[in-house]
């Protein structure tokens, strides 16, 4: 079959120096493919695919290659050429919808323009942009047209995205991390419905990503890129079951994998939440007030010394309040937090030693990180009340602390956005333990991360709980990631607690409809004889959906 997309010896570079992030890279997607594009941050695998539609930003300059799109030679076509192969014929999903969905047009909008400026000719547009809604699984199609980005949750926008892409029948769909931010049952829906889609119109799909079950599950061939080369190409159940070079094995082996049960003793809890509700409150309208919107309805839980209590459940569960309200960042509307016994309510005996005694690591630390701060400066930060101890002790223990992350040397000299993604996540990490506490929340704490650093941010996590005792509170949606870290698992829906357990006994024998479905939504990756590994599934079944 002749190749939809061909590329050949593709090299990019950047500055004046020319410095090479993409070199000699040679691919080919035939009509209907799906081929994933792995590697981690930095790889060149975005500005690889961004190169097809021309959309690489002006520092970056192709010295060498060819790119050929149904036989049409792109490097010197056109810009005007260009703007009418893109959305009409090529197509891209990119990574966060509310960043490449315009805020200030409502969906309906943003539908129509694409069918004006690529197909003027069809009359009944309306017509078709409703259809594709329906398509996509939007509730209220024609709610949908006069309603804005944000009134709609992470899943549902990209849906509305797909949904804008795949109006307009593409050959190629290039998908750069479509899932990235989304939780594993949402993930699932909207990778199915961009499958459908695209069998439906023998649409080819680039799909970029750093998240290996997935492209195991839906890719027919992967590439493996690591510093701009390609290393290794092939079909991907054969790929994955016997790499052939080691870059490609490292990656498989940062893949979560459940460690051994953890025997910890039974004793009185760190941290106890009563009956725990939390509900934001009326908002005003034009005649009266509406209903306060009730997010945590009388929680429950307990977490012991040393112990990692994972909780999970999609977007929307309540699983992230609960974690802020745990933290005192919100206040709850009624219930209790005991600390080692106390209360700690604002104003009580046990309020001060629990705000010393807690820290919390936030998903994002590019935001949570002032910028104008050296990282010396914020790790220190946190033993600015600590009663006694000198700005000489100070900095030796922030010194310390940063070694022991990982980031010594000039590190604490250095500012925010002078680091990656892992290194800021270390200093997160860092921060919140400088006064080593009894008690750690961390809320999705490596969402965002690539494979290999998420295993080394996991890996120092828990080398650095054995070192100092702490408890932790473990939000996230990444079922692999708790599946590795956690000793007990509370899984949460629609802001109650619906199951939990030993780690074991939730993911072996999940005793929920809700939690089986959760398990259902991510495939297992099993290690082969061959240093790879195989994709199976938890629940063969589907009859246990269907309970």
């Amino acid at each position: 079959m002749k190749p939809l997309v061909e590329v050949s010896h593709l090299t990019l570079a950047v500055g004046r120096a020319g410095r090479e992030i993409v070199r000699d890279v040679s691919l080919s997607i035939a009509p209907g493919e799906f081929v994933g594009i792995v590697g981690e941050s930095g790889s060149g695998k975005t500005q690889a695919a961004r190169a097809i539609m021309g959309l690489t930003p002006p520092p970056l300059v192709r010295t060498a290659g060819s790119i050929a799109f149904e036989g049409e030679e792109l490097t010197t076509a056109s810009a005007a050429r260009l703007r009418e192969l893109r959305g009409a014929r090529i197509g891209m999903v990119f990574q966060e919808p509310m960043t490449s969905l315009n805020p200030s047009m409502t969906i309906g909008r943003q539908l129509d323009e694409a069918l004006a400026l690529h197909r003027p000719q069809l009359k009944q547009s309306q017509r078709l942009v409703l259809a594709m809604l329906a398509r996509v699984g939007i509730a209220d199609p024609q709610g949908a047209l006069a309603a804005w980005p944000h009134e709609y949750s992470g899943g549902m926008r990209q849906r509305i995205m797909l949904a804008s892409v795949m109006l307009l029948e593409p050959a190629l769909l290039i998908a750069d991390e479509p899932t990235t931010a989304l939780d594993a049952v949402i993930q699932r829906d909207v990778l199915d419905l961009m499958v459908s889609l695209t069998r439906e119109r023998n649409t080819a799909v680039l799909l970029i990503s750093h998240d290996l079950p997935m492209v195991a599950r839906y890719t027919d061939r992967v590439i493996v890129m690591q510093h701009g080369v390609v290393v290794e190409a092939g079909p991907t159940a054969q790929l994955l079951a016997a790499p052939q070079q080691e870059y490609t094995r490292k990656l498989l082996e940062a893949i979560p994998r459940r460690h051994a049960s953890r025997t910890l003793a039974g004793d009185a809890p760190v941290v106890a939440v009563r009956k725990l509700v939390f509900e934001y409150p009326a908002k005003r309208k034009l005649f009266g007030k509406s209903e306060p919107k009730r997010v945590l309805h009388g929680i429950d839980l307990e977490i012991r010394p040393r112990e990692v209590v994972a909780v999970v459940g999609g977007s929307g569960s309540g699983k992230t309040t609960l974690g802020r309200a745990i933290a005192g960042l919100l206040q709850p509307t009624s219930g209790d937090i005991l600390f080692r016994g106390r209360s700690t309510t604002r104003g009580a005996e046990g309020w001060q030693d629990y705000r010393l005694n807690c820290q919390m690591v936030f998903q994002d630390p590019y935001s949570s990180l002032n910028p104008r701060m050296t990282i010396g400066q914020l790790v220190g930060e946190g033993l600015r009340l600590v009663p006694g101890m000198s700005n000489d002790d100070k900095r030796a223990r922030t010194a310390k602390m940063l070694l022991e992350v990982g980031l010594g040397g000039n590190y604490g000299e250095r500012y925010a956005h002078e680091l990656s993604g892992g290194q800021r996540q270390r200093v997160a990490i860092a921060r919140a333990l400088i006064r080593h506490p009894s008690f750690v929340i961390a809320d999705e704490p490596v969402s965002a991360l690539d494979v290999t650093v998420r295993a080394q941010v996991l890996e120092l996590f828990a080398e650095l709980q054995d070192r100092y005792g702490f408890s932790c509170l473990f939000i996230s949606h990444d079922l692999g990631v708790v599946e590795q870290v956690a000793d007990r698992v509370i899984v949460m829906q629609a802001g109650r607690i619906i199951e939990q357990g030993t780690r074991d006994a939730v993911f072996d024998q999940p005793r929920h409809a809700y939690t089986r479905k959760l398990l259902s939504a991510i495939p297992a990756l099993t290690p082969t004889d061959t240093g790879g590994v195989q994709l199976k599934w938890r629940f063969e079944s589907p009859s246990l959906l269907m309970e």
